[in-house]
């Protein structure tokens, strides 16, 4: 009787897991779900496309899934590939007191086994800390650098702190991954859930943008070393050695990071920065097309021009 309900056990485990599996690939059409390691855990990414590679980084709390919009817009004429970061969605956790840097390192990992050639960094809220920090520590990897909405210099004041560290103790993504199909298809939950914080207008978020950001939530594991991580680091203190082109993405109405931090970001990184009227942190799933369009832009000038113009 108990070796069959160990049986029974594996089998729901590994029923689990591929619904899981199928669901995140569903969200992010087109894309394959891929594995690599780094000490020892086993890292999950998604991948499509085919052309220059160019890395997608969820921020805190969140997973591959929340690209889920604009993913495939760039797959089309690019090699994409969008990592959970370790103990996020799928991926295993490389350890309660890692730093940023060690997030780094386990895209460098995936990048090693993908490709040889350097890559194209999209960061966004706290993954474009995680990208900053690859920029620095493996330059000869990274051909370009976007952050969007990117974390790192409010991350340390008081109130984010707090703010942080209330996240990894209440872990509010877990819970409302639970209600996710009845928040994506009810515009006055998707108010409830994104209003202040998340959205410009969260009414018009469309439910597959809302699963793309709630999907993920309930296998964060590491929320609360992730936001203890981000409060110790401070980007601004390495920026200079930024030697990669650089892109700064922001939303007007962006409640979560503010908009002030972007252009100080592009003022350290002699960066353009580009404004998205109207749109809130949640950027990418917001105005996907519009994000795409400016991405596209400055990725298609990457090795063309030796300096990209301020704005």
């Amino acid at each position: 009787m108990a070796r069959e309900l160990k049986g029974v056990g594996l089998l729901a485990s590994w029923t689990e897991e591929y619904a899981s599996v199928m669901s995140d690939a569903t969200l992010l059409e087109g894309f394959r779900p891929l594995f690599a390691e780094f000490r020892g855990a086993r890292l999950r990414y998604f991948a499509a496309g085919a052309g220059r590679p160019v890395v997608l980084v969820h921020g805190l709390g969140g997973a591959a899934t929340n690209w889920t919009r604009l993913a495939p817009l760039l797959a089309r004429s690019r090699r994409v590939l969008v990592p959970d970061l370790p103990g996020h969605g799928r991926s295993g956790s490389i350890g309660r007191h890692a730093d940023l840097g060690a997030y780094a390192d386990c895209i460098a990992a995936i990048l090693q086994q993908e490709t040889t050639a350097p890559a194209a960094l999209v960061g966004h809220s706290m993954g474009g800390v995680v990208a900053l920090r690859l920029a620095v520590a493996h330059p000869a990897r990274v051909s370009a650098l976007a952050l969007v909405e990117s974390a790192g210099i409010s991350s340390a004041s008081r109130r984010a702190e707090a703010f942080l560290a209330l996240t990894g103790l209440l872990k509010p993504a877990r819970h409302a991954a639970r209600l996710r199909h009845h928040i994506a298809t009810r515009p006055s939950l998707r108010a409830l859930t994104f209003g202040y914080w998340g959205a410009g207008l969260a009414r018009d978020l469309t439910a597959e943008a809302v699963l793309g950001f709630l999907e993920g939530g309930h296998d964060a594991t590491d929320v609360a070393a992730a936001s203890a991580a981000l409060v110790r680091d401070d980007p601004r203190l390495e920026l200079d050695r930024v030697i990669c082109p650089a892109l700064v993405l922001w939303g007007s109405r962006d409640r979560m990071v503010p908009l002030e931090d972007g252009f100080e970001y592009a003022r350290r990184l002699r960066a353009p920065i580009r404004v998205v009227a109207g749109a809130g942190h949640l950027l990418i799933g917001e105005r996907p097309e519009e994000c795409a369009s400016i991405l596209e832009d400055f990725l298609d000038r990457v090795g063309e021009v030796d300096e990209l113009p301020l704005e």
